[in-house]
């Protein structure tokens, strides 16, 4: 089974460097990454670099600054240069006459988007607008659409928001959405004291509902590296759901982790 790992980070400056990645990816089994860009960058030529250094290992995708009247083009430029998609918010819109300019020119480009949000902005009529427009994007929505920010550092008995998640999973009417699924320490309050070998008493059954709504063939796994490691760690975001979730199939598996984004995602090629 090649294993996709869809949301990860690099930088010199931030965070860690590609090869801090590579190593988690060689001695987990992960054959290729994401490289997602993290909010407030626009100088995407590290992500780009990482592409040209490694074939087929990672693809890129980007941000720009889409309050500048030449967003567009800048985004162009960086396609241009070997990027395979670009992050934008639920909300994100571009000035002048067409708010969607800059989703326009992704699906023109045919480029991919990975959208962060959060589950209230995941659900907005707006970003349900955005889709049903155009159609023939394809847009991610990450971090299990956002639910993962209810079990932040702290939160040691959230409320889930069941009714809002089943809403934002109805968007699964719309085959050009797809969902990235986290590793379960994204989605599982931290556990005091730890237990082993397996730390989290309950799991919510988040994960499964995004199955039932979108189907194997949309949900793609990522290890949100690095952020990871202030979790339960890149090894153990891979391996607890894959022991854990409970998959219909063995080819339901393997879709989630590795051959939706093989899809999508080109790697450079």
């Amino acid at each position: 089974m090649v294993v996709v790992d869809t949301h990860c980070h690099a930088s010199l400056y931030w965070f860690e460097p590609v090869e801090v990645l590579l190593d988690e990816m060689t001695r987990n089994g992960v054959d290729k990454a994401a490289l997602i860009q993290f909010r407030g960058v626009y100088d995407n030529s590290y992500l780009i670099e990482c592409m040209r250094r490694f074939p087929g290992r990672f693809s890129a995708v980007v941000i720009v600054d889409t309050q500048r009247p030449d967003a567009p083009e800048r985004l162009e430029e960086w396609v241009r240069q070997g990027a395979e998609g670009v992050r934008l918010s639920p909300t994100e819109r571009s000035p002048g006459r067409d708010p969607l300019a800059i989703w326009r020119k992704a699906a023109d480009l045919g480029i991919l988007v990975s959208s962060l949000g959060t589950l209230e902005e995941f659900a907005s009529p707006g970003f349900e607008t955005v889709i049903k427009t155009l159609s023939g994007l394809n847009i991610i929505l990450e971090h299990l659409v956002g639910v993962g920010a209810y079990f932040g550092p702290g939160r040691r008995d959230p409320t889930i928001p069941y009714d809002t998640y089943k809403g934002v999973l109805g968007l699964a009417r719309y085959p050009n959405t797809f969902v990235k699924v986290p590793g379960l320490g994204e989605i599982c309050p931290r556990p005091t004291p730890f237990r082993q070998p397996f730390p989290f008493e309950n799991i919510p059954p988040l994960i499964e509902m995004a199955i039932d709504a979108f189907g194997p063939q949309r949900l793609m796994w990522g290890s949100d590296f690095p952020p990871v490691a202030n979790r339960e760690g890149y090894r153990n975001a891979l391996r607890f759901p894959m022991e854990q979730v409970k998959f219909k199939s063995g080819q339901d598996k393997e879709w989630i982790f590795g051959g939706t984004a093989a899809t999508l995602f080109r790697f450079g090629g």
